[in-house]
């Protein structure tokens, strides 16, 4: 078994460190964010770290790197007050990881690979015409991590577009039917496969396999 210390970790070269430290904490969601700028055009980013904040109000967030460089992603939302979350399917991958490219603020990124802007409902952000499950939200706050200058975003759920098929009667979404990915580390795409659902476990009960 391979052992690093923290003094090992600080002494790595930085990109392995990254992928190491990416790996470690197991697969995250892949989800594209839209957004759109004063001006009138549109940016489109994978995101890895996008997660639960909570239901009752819906609410979701995810790290942005230290603004120590213009992230077009953020100053869109920051001025629009809104932007979109687009879950990756197995049939996007490619252009999706691409949009993780440095472009200019002038130049979309659904004109640099083949993914669809899409508007929904009126909703002012783009949505991914070829994601399954599309997220209209609005920024709502902001929270600085300050051992390293991060970003915390938190946004309100308002829109939530998905196939009939993968709903089922409790709520619950099959994302296996959707073919959603998931990220292992920084640039590695997987397919998960559903392997039990539970019901809601109970002291001193075994868990019941419910699907």
């Amino acid at each position: 078994m391979e052992h690093f210390s923290k003094e090992d970790l600080g002494k790595m070269p930085s990109r392995y460190r990254a992928h190491l430290i990416n790996s470690c904490t197991g697969y995250k969601s892949a989800n594209l964010l839209g957004s759109k700028s004063a001006s009138g055009i549109s940016n489109l980013a994978i995101f890895n770290s996008v997660v639960h904040i909570g239901s009752t109000p819906p609410m979701l967030g995810f790290i942005l790197r230290p603004l120590t460089v213009k992230r077009n992603t953020y100053v869109n939302f920051k001025e629009s007050g809104f932007f979109s979350v687009n879950q990756v399917n197995e049939a996007i991958i490619k252009d999706a990881h691409h949009t993780a490219a440095s472009y200019d603020e002038n130049i979309s990124e659904f004109s640099k690979t083949n993914l669809t802007e899409s508007y929904l409902d009126d909703f002012q952000a783009p949505y991914v015409k070829e994601s399954a499950i599309k997220l209209g939200c609005s920024y709502v706050n902001e929270y600085e991590i300050k051992e390293n200058g991060c970003l915390l975003i938190i946004g309100a759920i308002e829109h939530v577009y998905i196939p009939d098929d993968i709903l089922h009667d409790d709520g619950w979404l099959q994302l296996d039917k959707a073919n959603t990915v998931a990220v292992n580390g920084l640039d590695a795409y997987a397919l998960p496969q559903l392997l039990a659902r539970f019901a809601y476990a109970k002291p001193d009960e075994p868990s019941k396999n419910i699907v």
